[in-house]
């Protein structure tokens, strides 16, 4: 598959208005396709920077999603924290064509493949 090609995942109307679409990788933690009230389609590793939550069961506001956990607004274009808090998470890039929502596959493959899933509870702590 050559660096152009883009890999399609689900149309749009696959993802929830103001709502999220887990896309599952071969390696390394899942992708977070968001889709805003106005149909515009980002993705992020499904990951909060602050505790890890799962951005992915977030509620979709705006340009963000607040994270479950701890209500983190991680904004979707950069995957950055809203001000006051800090950090980031991984962004995927991503297009929208004839309805269809593209990701680059070389891409999922090889992004953000570093970054371990969280680890909750009591078992978590040592």
């Amino acid at each position: 598959m050559n660096m152009n090609e883009w890999q399609p995942i689900c149309r749009v109307d696959d993802i929830p208005v103001r709502g999220a679409r887990r896309v599952a990788r071969p390696r390394g933690m899942d992708v977070a396709l968001f889709r805003t009230g106005d149909d515009q389609v980002y993705a992020l590793l499904d990951r909060c920077p602050h505790k890890g939550g799962p951005l992915s069961q977030g509620i979709v506001s705006g340009t963000g999603v607040a994270c479950p956990l701890h209500n983190w607004t991680i904004e979707l274009a950069d995957g950055c924290a809203r001000a006051p808090d800090v950090g980031s998470t991984p962004r995927f890039a991503c297009k929208v064509q004839d309805g269809q929502v593209l990701l680059d596959p070389v891409e999922l493959a090889t992004h953000a493949l570093d970054l371990a899933p969280p680890v909750a509870g009591p078992c978590g702590r040592r």
